[in-house]
């Protein structure tokens, strides 16, 4: 069998493990995460053994989850943390510190641990699969259904918990240093956090506005991988998960402009090593164990799926006002561990707060259940799939927290007056704009929030969540700008309504073929001039407004017409004020 000696070939390997089994797990309609767990468990040395030491794996793919952690920090503004605080501080808590509680007492009194190794499974498993669980309800669609907000807000929690827990893990393992009176490490966790803190404040928003203003795509990543990668190797310096340095990084540039440009940055990476985090979970699976300790692998899956699911049922009906329907699909999804744990498990593992048996077999126990979780939902989905709809749909579709109701990309001369006009009337809105100067111009300003993007990047259409906007508007001041964006959107969000800015006929035309509703940019401007023009020289209001509106409908009715025909290649040189 060949091993992972040669690098290339360990490469090839995962890559062709990825490519054969991620689809087919997402064709099975298990998702991307068991298959990227199968992936890992096949080429690992369990079973074929192509790769024999997993280990070497080990430190790349914990970018994968310190770059999740960045982005979960990114989302984490503090207008959305209010916005969500009932269910997320509310019932997340609930949630975390009852399944924490049970687990951990079961750990301490039943199968003997430690009170600190205790106080570590309880919370440990307590947490689910962010990735996981997200995934599951967007491709159910079930992201806007009540169940579907409270599982987003328990994640999130979660998620928020994960950082605390992350940090103490170390100190747990280093109490008798701790208690030996030498406070140097808590001093430099300290120091670390207080230069990230101080650097992201002051250092990190201006370099990265300069290299944006470069214009150099490359230059925008790197620096956005050194944002990343910097403050996590500060805080694994000073003895510190590097997960908590790229979420404090992430949190620091939530309120940033630049924080959609950051989100498109990192969002491929993240992916790809998100992806080699849980193959490398799979390699490191003993199977062995399996097959060596079959009831206690069983036992241990089926306790953890039997104790969060009916807990997270009970906590969705009580806590969460959801239907029967809802809280079992809110206890199905969150029933199983989480990507979380097998960090927190590896860390006390390190820091010997836990045994290698006791790791290996928690590890199996929580792969088990992610797999074992996306077959009792396909069980379940025709049945809840008729009693949600028999018992929630009479609620209406509530309005997601957090979400944009509209998208506005370019904020000059048009769209600043949109913007504001829409914000004025309480729309939850993002705006978009590539101009560095108006985004540092308007940075002491209150009102519209403008977040630094080119709209014609797919990543950042993405990133400004343009797929659960309700409506899009290109206004930039470049023509060809907006019709590239409609194209974009078109292609992308054939489903999303787009009002964009048209210079000319020709233009209205060509934004009509792409099923965007245009609107010339001087238009109603050179209508209302007209308007006052003749009553400046003696006409009626009543009939100068006549005249506008039936030249108005002619205008109407012409490129209608026009558009019927197939006939917008004609006015290329169109450019007078009727046309603008």
């Amino acid at each position: 069998m060949p091993n992972d000696g040669s690098l290339l070939q360990a490469t090839v390997i995962f890559l062709l493990a990825v490519v054969i089994l991620v689809p087919l797990a997402q064709r099975a309609r298990l998702g991307a995460v068991p298959g990227y767990l199968l992936a890992g468990m096949l080429i690992g040395p369990s079973v074929l053994g192509l790769v024999s030491n997993p280990h070497n794996v080990g430190k790349l793919s914990e970018m994968g989850v310190v770059m999740l952690l960045f982005i979960i920090g990114l989302e984490l503004s503090p207008r959305r943390l209010w916005m969500m605080r009932n269910s997320l501080f509310g019932v997340g808590s609930l949630q975390v510190g009852l399944t924490a509680l049970i687990l951990g007492l079961l750990a301490y009194l039943v199968f003997g641990q430690s009170p600190a190794a205790a106080l570590v499974l309880g919370l440990g498993l307590a947490l689910s699969s962010t990735a996981f669980g997200l995934q599951m309800l967007a491709e159910r669609k079930e992201l806007g259904q009540p169940h579907g907000r409270l599982a987003v807000a328990i994640l999130l929690f979660q998620d928020i918990a994960a950082i605390p827990l992350i940090a103490i893990v170390p100190l747990l393992g280093g109490v008798e240093a701790a208690e030996s009176g030498n406070a140097r490490p808590l001093l430099a966790v300290a120091v670390g956090i207080g230069l990230v803190v101080v650097g992201g404040r002051y250092v990190l928003r201006p370099v990265f506005g300069w290299a944006v203003s470069t214009g150099l795509r490359d230059l925008s990543t790197a620096t956005a991988l050194l944002v990343v990668l910097g403050t996590a190797w500060i805080m694994e310096h000073v003895g510190v998960s590097m997960a908590l340095g790229a979420f404090l990084a992430g949190l620091l540039m939530a309120e940033s402009h630049f924080r959609h440009e950051l989100e498109s940055q990192i969002e491929p990476f993240k992916g790809l090593l998100l992806g080699l985090f849980f193959v490398g979970v799979g390699m490191t699976a003993d199977l062995r164990l399996l097959f060596n300790l079959p009831l206690q692998v069983l036992g241990l899956t089926l306790l953890l799926v039997g104790i969060k699911l009916p807990l997270l049922y009970a906590i969705g009906r009580l806590a969460g006002g959801l239907t029967r329907a809802g809280a079992t699909c809110l206890g199905v999804v969150l029933a199983s561990g989480g990507e979380f744990a097998f960090v927190v498990f590896k860390l006390a593992l390190d820091q010997g707060l836990l045994e290698r048996q006791v790791h290996d077999l928690l590890v199996l126990a929580i792969t088990l259940s992610m797999a074992v979780v996306p077959l009792v939902m396909i069980a379940l989905a025709r049945l809840l799939k008729d009693e949600s709809g028999a018992a929630e749909e009479p609620q209406g579709p509530p309005a997601v927290d957090g979400e944009p109701k509209v998208v506005i990309a370019g904020m000059g001369r048009m769209g600043r007056v949109i913007a504001n006009l829409l914000h004025a009337q309480g729309v939850p809105l993002v705006a978009l704009d590539t101009s560095v100067e108006a985004l540092v111009a308007k940075r002491g300003e209150k009102g519209v929030r403008v977040f630094y993007g080119d709209p014609r990047r797919p990543e950042i259409l993405h990133a400004a969540k343009v797929g659960e906007a309700e409506l899009v508007i290109v206004a930039t001041d470049d023509p060809h700008i907006n019709l590239e964006t409609a194209n974009v959107l078109a292609r992308l969000y054939p489903g999303t309504r787009v009002i964009a800015r048209a210079r000319n006929r020709q233009q209205v035309l060509q934004l009509l073929d792409l099923g965007a509703n245009p609107v010339r940019e001087t238009f109603h401007s050179s209508l209302e001039m007209a308007r006052r023009a003749f009553v400046e020289l003696g006409v009626g209001e009543e009939q100068a407004g006549a005249w506008v509106r039936r030249y108005q409908k002619y205008e109407e009715d012409r490129l209608r017409d026009l558009h019927k025909q197939k006939g917008a290649g004609c006015f290329d040189d169109v450019d007078d004020p009727s046309a603008g």
